[in-house]
Order: structure tokens, then C-alpha cells, then sequence
């Protein structure tokens, strides 16, 4: 309980709480203009965070990650455009409510779910640090080297098994993804790898530079060479008081979803689309209404919104756990550990458990800023969505060229930026994931660094897999590959004639 009120009293700061506020309100007004989303977000303020504190920096990008997804629900459900891609499910439901004149009551429902499912994620692990709290503090010792190794290895199967139909593009987006990761020098050996004399290149691509370019640089090109569609006007008739009142009726498919999002969160290279087709698809089997939903079911609505907000709590806890992110957001936020010297892993219950409970207190309030925020500001807020895209294009790309600059005050940072970002163009015009890449490089830099290290142990492959926990993650693994194999080859002979 000292770690809590520890934690506790770091969140009091003032810098903190203004960090929070604005990451919150900023946050949503990310999530609801159509096109940008948490991710281009993070990656534009990620070289700010160089210069602040790390719990500050840290709760800032959380405002953004936990509050983006309940703006990303008000054009979903206004019109009929996602404001993050998780809110895809979310205009199924809900802009059928609003063709029906229920906008204000499709926007309460959903920041209502939201808000449940964002609350029963963060309750849930604060309970968990503060019962197992003590003993956590031990899991340091039963993982080593090769443990974190096999760990990693495990988030990168389960990321490309979550691609289900494009897998191999998937495979090999994380392969290019762990090849930049292997650019640089070793620093044990002095082994110079894939640098070619090139100075720049002997430290290795800078996380930031390539999270920039990849996602912020490629959308801004996206949206400056698409075109400006003015989207059509909805008005909001009603009030957006009494969504609580009527989750209340619908309080079994919220648990369940909630439930759901949990799970999934904590599961590496799962995330948010998952649990929601999880979670709408149980709705709907114990809807007593299952035809309505994709047409104004408010239990759909609940489903998918209740699913993918508890997901970012949820998320925090493998990489916090393991230092192994489960998705890009959560990729991005480890660059921040490594700059405030925080390892994010199983020595952080030992060293800095009150910054695990300043973490989950954060995203708390958070969600309690966001929910009243959205309550007395959704009319306002809701006319960000009618700026053009190419007006959005040009301020997402300067702010990414002045952030990439200011690191270093480096032109050769903007210059392979750019390099990125032309790379981020072409796979979003092949409509092809760009996650893969920035988890193959985080995860591949881990992986890289845990194998040199525990290189003096290992003799041959068995080596790797020889130590309990090892062993069981490998066994995981194993599995893992089996049941898609398994999956696949019934899927093909279904289709089959």
C-alpha cells in the first residue's frame, strides 16, 4: 500500500495533472478528426517527450492513447467515418441510430461504455498490484535473458497470427521491421551491421525518426494527395445525460465485453479488433433481438464500444510485465521508458512499483477528465470534424518535421523521416498494416539485445528453451502455430468444393 500513496502522490504534481488535462481534451479532439488517431498523434509528440519529465511525458501520451478512442466514436457515429480505425464496428450501430434521430443517444451509449469498460480494465490491474503486489516483486528472478528472448519472440507470433488473412504480408513487414533494428553497431563485439561506412547509420535508426516518418510523415502525404470531401452535417438533438441510466438495461453485454477487452489487451499483438469481434459477436448470440444489430442495436453499440476501451489498461500490463509491447502505441510509449532509464519488465516491481500505480491512477483520471469533458463539449468538439484533409495534411507535416528536428537539430533525421514516411505512403496506398514494422523493430531490438547477452549460455538451440519459463513460452509458441496451422487448413477445405 506505500507504493500506492507513493504513486498517488506523484500523480498530485501540478506538471503531472496539466500533462493529463491536456493530453485527455487533446486526445479527443485527435480521435475525433477522421485521419489522424492515436498512433500519428503519439509519433508527432514523441520528440517532445525528450524534454520533459518521464511520469509527465508518459501521462501525456496515455491522455492521448486512453482518450482518443471515445472521440474516435463521435464521427462514427455522426457520420458514419471512423475517427481511429478501432471505431470501424462502432458505425455500424451507432450511425444507424443517428439515421434514426438518435445521435445524442448513441453518443451518451457509447461514452458510457466507454467509460465502464475503460474503468473495469484499470480497477481491475490496481486491485491485482495491490493484492499480488509483493510477490511480483520476485518475478525479476525466474526471468532471464533468455526468458525476455522467448517472450518477444512470443509477441512477435502473436502479432502475425493476428493478421489472420494477411499473415505473410504481416511475416514480412516484422522481418523488415527487425532488419532496421539490426542496423548499427553491436557495441559487445564491435560488429558493424548493415552500416556501409555511412557514420549516421553506426548508432542505428533512431525509434523516433522511424516511428515519425512511418506513421505521421505517410498520412500527411495520404491526406495531401487524396481529396477534401465535405462529410455530411448531423445535428444533435437530445440530451447526453442518460447513457448510464441505459447501459444499466444492457449491463450483462458491457461485463462480458469488458471482460473481453481485458483479456485480450493483456495478450500481446491481440488488441482492440479482437475483442471487439469477440465481444459483438457473443452480444449478438444472446441478443433476444440479433437481427438488429448493424442496424441501431444498442447492444452492439455497448459491445464494441465497452470491448475497446478496456483494452488500453489492459495493454500496459505486457509491457510493463515483460517489457514486450502488444501493439504500436504501446511500442511507441517504450521509447519514453528507455530515455527516462526505466526498464519496463519484471525488475519494475521491485525497483519502481509506485510508477506502476502512478501509471494506472493516471488512466483513471483520465477517463473521468474525458467522460465529463465529452458530456458538456461533444457540440463543440464535434465540429472538428469538417476540416479539410489537406489543410490536416500540411499541420501534420510540419509538426512531424519541427519534432524529428528538434531531437538532435539534425537534417539528416528529417531527411530518413522522410525516407520512412515515403515507405508509409506506399504500404497504406497497398493497404497493407504498418504496425508490423514498429513492433518487428522494438521487438527485434529486444530480441537482438537479450540473445547477445545471454549469448555466453547458449551452445545450441536447446539452450534457448531449457529453463522453465522459456520452455513454457516456446511451448506456448508451439501452440500458437498448431492451432493457426489447424485453423487454416479446416478454413481451406471449407472453402473447397
Amino acid at each position: 500500500m506505500e507504493a500506492f500513496w507513493t504513486g498517488l502522490d506523484a500523480i498530485a504534481q501540478p506538471s503531472v495533472l496539466v500533462a493529463i488535462l491536456i493530453g485527455s481534451i487533446g486526445g479527443l479532439a485527435i480521435g475525433a478528426v477522421p485521419g489522424i488517431g492515436p498512433a500519428i498523434a503519439i509519433a508527432i509528440l514523441l520528440p517532445a517527450t525528450v524534454f520533459l519529465d518521464d511520469l509527465v511525458s508518459l501521462v501525456l501520451l496515455l491522455g492521448v492513447y486512453g482518450s482518443s478512442m471515445y472521440g474516435g466514436a463521435i464521427p462514427a457515429i455522426l457520420i458514419n467515418t471512423p475517427g481511429t480505425p478501432v471505431n470501424a464496428l462502432t458505425t455500424y450501430d451507432g450511425h444507424a441510430m443517428t439515421r434514426r434521430g438518435e445521435a445524442a443517444r448513441a453518443l451518451s451509449l457509447a461514452y458510457s461504455a466507454s467509460f465502464v469498460g475503460g474503468c473495469f480494465s484499470i480497477c481491475l490491474a490496481l486491485i491485482a498490484l495491490m493484492i499480488f503486489g509483493p510477490y511480483l516483486r520476485n518475478l525479476g528472478a525466474l526471468f532471464g535473458q533468455r526468458d525476455i528472448f522467448m517472450a518477444a519472440a512470443l509477441g512477435a507470433v502473436l502479432l502475425i497470427v493476428a493478421h489472420r488473412r494477411t499473415m505473410g504480408i504481416a511475416t514480412l513487414l516484422f522481418a523488415l521491421g527487425f532488419l532496421i533494428a539490426m542496423v548499427g553497431r553491436q557495441s559487445m563485439r564491435q560488429i558493424d551491421r548493415f552500416t556501409f561506412g555511412i557514420d549516421y547509420l553506426y548508432a542505428g535508426f533512431n525509434l523516433i525518426v522511424v516511428i515519425v516518418g512511418v506513421f505521421a510523415i505517410s498520412q500527411a502525404l495520404f491526406l495531401l494527395t487524396g481529396k477534401d470531401d465535405d462529410p455530411p452535417e448531423a445535428r444533435l438533438k437530445g440530451t447526453l445525460f442518460r447513457g448510464f441510466a441505459e447501459l444499466w438495461r444492457h449491463k450483462i453485454v458491457a461485463g462480458i465485453s469488458a471482460c473481453y477487452g481485458t483479456i485480450m489487451g493483456i495478450i500481446p499483438g491481440v488488441g482492440e479488433f479482437v475483442a471487439q469481434f469477440f465481444s459483438y459477436s457473443t452480444a449478438r448470440a444472446l441478443s433476444k433481438e440479433p437481427a438488429r444489430f448493424g442496424h441501431g442495436s444498442p447492444e452492439g453499440l455497448v459491445a464494441s464500444e465497452t470491448a475497446n476501451n478496456a483494452v488500453p489498461a489492459a495493454a500496459m500490463i505486457p509491457l510493463l510485465a515483460l517489457g514486450v509491447p502488444g501493439e504500436a502505441l504501446t511500442a511507441m510509449m517504450m521509447v519514453v521508458f528507455f530515455d527516462a532509464g526505466i526498464k519496463p519488465g519484471p525488475d519494475i516491481f521491485e525497483n519502481n512499483p509506485d510508477f506502476l500505480f502512478s501509471l494506472f491512477i493516471a488512466l483513471l483520471i483520465i477517463n473521468v477528465i474525458v467522460v465529463i469533458a465529452l458530456l458538456f463539449s461533444t457540440r463543440w468538439i464535434a465540429k472538428i470534424i469538417y476540416i479539410p484533409n489537406r489543410l490536416l495534411g500540411c499541420f501534420i507535416l510540419l509538426l512531424s518535421f519541427v519534432g524529428v528536428f528538434s531531437i538532435r537539430n539534425s537534417f539528416t533525421d528529417c531527411m530518413f523521416a522522410v525516407g520512412f514516411g515515403y515507405l508509409g505512403y506506399i504500404l497504406r496506398r497497398l493497404d497493407w498494416p504498418l504496425v508490423p514494422i514498429v513492433l518487428g523493430l522494438v521487438l527485434g531490438s529486444i530480441m537482438i539485445e537479450k540473445l547477445s547477452a545471454g549469448s555466453s549460455q547458449i551452445k545450441t538451440v536447446f539452450d534457448l528453451v531449457n529453463r522453465p519459463v522459456s520452455g513454457t513460452l516456446f511451448a506456448v509458441i508451439c501452440l500458437v502455430l498448431i492451432a493457426t496451422l489447424v485453423s487454416a487448413l479446416r478454413r481451406r477445405n471449407t472453402l473447397q468444393p
